[in-house]
């Protein structure tokens, strides 16, 4: 039988180190299919998407419950041979307190880092102002530490995404979470060459992520030369997929057509895959 504590322990600290020097994309699948096809390709890590979970439930980005999150990303943690980055939201809470206690479940997963971001998911105040989100911040390390420390605590300044994008109060977030006790920064939705260095260069030495979830222009020598420590894909590994599925679905709705198939994957391979893949595993299924 698989010690899943000491499995879990080990990945947190290859995790850790994979932090430490180099840059490292960590895409982002939304099943347990995907994670074992993304780790057959040599990715060095993976990272849950709240959004390709959710339109896979047939919900909204956001609108799963707490109970459902913790659920995946425990069968995620399992599946995967590399360590797992949880996308957890806002922490799943409006105070501290909450997220300190939600943290302290996500950690039992077995996941190796999360995220906790400062949007509210209130459209009338979209951020938590400052200092309470350093609390929350400050909350979700107290629980790591409580639960061992060993889990990696990325901090999400979302200004980009919902509306606010200042980097000047972004960056102030940033280094605040930091000081806080987060372990990486992110500030998805900065996308040139300038706001990423300038990021990287504010919250150093720190590692930063970046989130490219489109065709930024940038190759990963690139980002890599920027400074950046790790990538991360979003939800665009979903969309992707949900694109070539609408598209073929349409096509067959209001056309009566069927080429929409023309880039699928043979049943024959993915097949293979999965059998060679699934042999010698426990637990998973």
């Amino acid at each position: 039988m698989i010690d899943r504590h000491a499995a879990a322990a080990e990945k947190r600290v290859v995790f850790r180190r994979l932090h430490e020097a180099g840059c490292f994309v960590i895409p982002n699948p939304w099943d347990v299919g995907g994670v074992r096809f993304l780790q057959s390709l040599g990715f060095k890590a993976l990272a849950t998407t709240s959004s390709g979970h959710s339109w896979s439930q047939a919900c909204p980005d956001g609108a799963m419950p707490l109970a459902g999150v913790l659920t995946h990303l425990r069968q995620m943690a399992a599946a995967s041979d590399v360590p797992v980055n949880a996308d957890f939201g806002n922490g799943f809470a409006p105070d501290a307190a909450g997220v300190a206690a939600n943290v302290g479940l996500a950690v039992q997963t077995g996941v190796a880092g999360l995220s906790i971001e400062d949007a509210t998911g209130d459209h009338e105040m979209p951020l938590f102002d400052i200092d309470t989100a350093v609390s929350r911040i400050g909350a979700a390390r107290a629980a790591i530490d409580k639960a061992g420390g060993d889990t990696l605590l990325v901090g999400r300044a979302e200004g980009f995404l919902v509306g606010r994008p200042d980097l000047d109060e972004i960056i102030v977030r940033l280094r605040r979470y930091a000081e806080a006790g987060a372990d990486c920064l992110y500030a998805p939705g900065i996308r040139t060459r300038e706001e990423i260095a300038a990021v990287v260069a504010a919250v150093a030495p720190k590692p930063v992520n970046l989130l490219v979830g489109s065709a930024s222009g940038l190759l990963m020598e690139e980002i890599a030369a920027l400074g950046v420590r790790r990538v991360s894909v979003g939800g665009a590994l979903a969309r992707t997929a949900w694109g070539a599925f609408a598209h073929a679905a349409r096509l067959i709705a209001e056309q009566g057509r069927f080429d929409g198939f023309a880039n699928a994957l043979p049943g024959q391979e993915l097949d293979a895959f999965f059998r060679t893949d699934s042999s010698g595993r426990e637990g998973t299924q």
